[in-house]
């Protein structure tokens, strides 16, 4: 078929998925399957083939995200009801002191953030987030809380087991989750100093004007509890009291809750440890010869579903025994885990479905070929595309998942490397986070539950997620013509 007509089909397709999401309000599951099937009729796709190309999309997707998404929805569930992200919150702020304590909440929150998806990690952070920001003396949340939100945002868009990173990784090369986990956290460290420093400018202690119900949460918000004894011993301390009731009484629930949370090192450790297993897996590739016995091991070691699934088990046992929890209440919670990440799963497939759909048909190609004839990067070419849909519907998912089905064929059939191909997954995912604005719900999430306006957020969420996403990209740039 003609390319200009691919292109056109490729135009249509994509404006048809944009008024059945945002117009209409459908479901992106469903809207992405039936623009798949409409887009397969007008390339000419043989109707009988149509549905087996749709299985075929969605198996090729749903193969590593079911894994990846589903281990870490369950590892980020038991974490998340131990009180994890509290325990690591207080420790950091107990380290770095009471000066630094927007510190370290934004190194608490990204440690949070790689196992537990934005909205919920954001959501549990949000009572330490005003009590921190009470504590330093600002005026309002959104001086600690932006910072925070934005931070967690890119890496929910730019480290696994997210989906959007996951999904656009099985597109484009399935083997190199390890090394794009590894870029991603490594992309995320000099991120988190850019957003401490782009807060202070753009926030510092400026006064918002916070929704009534927010500013009302807010002053009857208590001083930081990172000092006190209770949360020095929730988190693995040495109080100096023996924690006796002076009226010798016994502990309150609130006591005993407390008591009950896992040491911050040992959360942190549960986090860690598959990003260790991760590094291993990569790192024996480089060393040590392909196909030797040593290189088989640490692949298995390092595959990042083995590595996840190491660690929920490890975490079942000690973060529920600890919690003081029985077998069936542990069943419980990692079973409820995987109800909101069975959602982002269909959505991902179905975006799978479509990718596949944009590659038979040579959509893909023709739209990516057309752009690279004009002169335009491949890295680039990622970025822009991804951004062009993250602009356009909101979703990071739905854009990182079409932006990497239009290039796949690119570059699968191009002579690239895999640290190219690496960072090309990473420019998506940057596409996918930048010039975040009203019609993504991170957005919604991040300025409702600080009680902003609409313009207080755009001038905060948007600025920093563009900056963020349009900085990082320039470092990808500069790598790439390094290698």
């Amino acid at each position: 078929m003609d390319p200009l007509l691919l292109i056109g089909i490729a135009v249509a397709a994509i404006a048809i998925l944009l008024v059945t999401v945002i117009a209409l309000k459908w479901p992106a599951y469903v809207s992405l399957l039936v623009i798949s099937v409409l887009t397969a009729l007008a390339a000419g796709v043989a109707i009988q083939d149509i549905v087996p190309l749709m299985i075929e999309g969605m198996g090729g997707t749903l193969g590593s995200v079911a894994l990846l998404v589903g281990l870490g929805a369950m590892l980020g569930g038991i974490i998340e009801k131990t009180g994890g992200a509290e325990v690591i919150a207080h420790r950091a702020a107990a380290v770095l002191g009471e000066k630094r304590l927007a510190q370290a909440l934004l190194i608490a929150s990204g440690l949070v953030a790689i196992p537990i998806f934005f909205d919920v990690a954001f959501i549990i952070l949000v009572p330490i987030i005003f009590a921190f920001a009470k504590a330093a003396g600002h005026r309002a949340p959104v001086a600690v809380g932006m910072p925070v939100a934005v931070f967690m945002v890119f890496i929910h868009n730019t480290v696994p087991p997210h989906p959007g990173v996951v999904g656009s990784t099985t597109l484009l090369g399935q083997h190199l989750m390890g090394l794009v986990t590894l870029l991603g956290i490594a992309l995320a460290i000099p991120m988190g100093l850019l957003v401490h420093l782009v807060g202070k400018r753009l926030i510092g202690n400026r006064s918002f004007v916070l929704e009534p119900a927010v500013a009302a949460k807010y002053a009857a918000a208590g001083e930081a509890s990172f000092h006190s004894e209770r949360v020095t011993a929730a988190v693995g301390g040495s109080p100096d009291s023996s924690g006796a009731d002076d009226s010798g009484g016994g502990d309150s629930p609130a006591e005993e809750e407390l008591s009950r949370r896992p040491p911050a090192s040992l959360v942190v450790g549960l986090i860690l440890l598959p990003i260790l297993m991760i590094a291993c897996g990569t790192v024996g590739a480089l060393v040590f010869e392909q196909g030797g016995t040593a290189a088989n091991v640490l692949s298995f070691i390092g595959a990042p579903a083995f590595a996840l699934l190491v660690s929920t088990l490890i975490a079942m046992y000690l973060l529920g025994i600890m919690h003081g929890w029985g077998k069936q209440q542990i069943s419980e919670v990692m079973d409820g885990a995987l109800g909101p990440a069975a959602i982002v799963i269909l959505v991902t497939g179905a975006g799978g479905v479509f990718a596949e759909v944009l590659t038979e048909t040579g959509v893909g190609d023709a739209v990516s070929g057309l752009m690279l004839e004009a002169g335009v990067p491949i890295l680039l070419l990622a970025f822009l595309v991804a951004l062009a849909f993250k602009v356009a519907q909101g979703s990071g998912t739905v854009a990182t998942l079409s932006a990497a089905g239009i290039v796949q064929s690119t570059v699968v059939g191009g002579d690239y490397s895999s640290l190219q191909v690496a960072l090309i997954i990473l420019a998506i995912g940057l596409g996918s986070v930048s010039m975040s604005h009203i019609n993504d719900s991170g957005f919604w999430i991040a300025t409702k539950f600080l009680g902003m306006s609409v313009p207080d957020g755009l001038r905060t969420w948007t600025v920093m997620t563009t900056v963020l996403g349009f900085t990082s990209m320039v470092i990808l740039g500069l790598l790439w013509l390094i290698i």
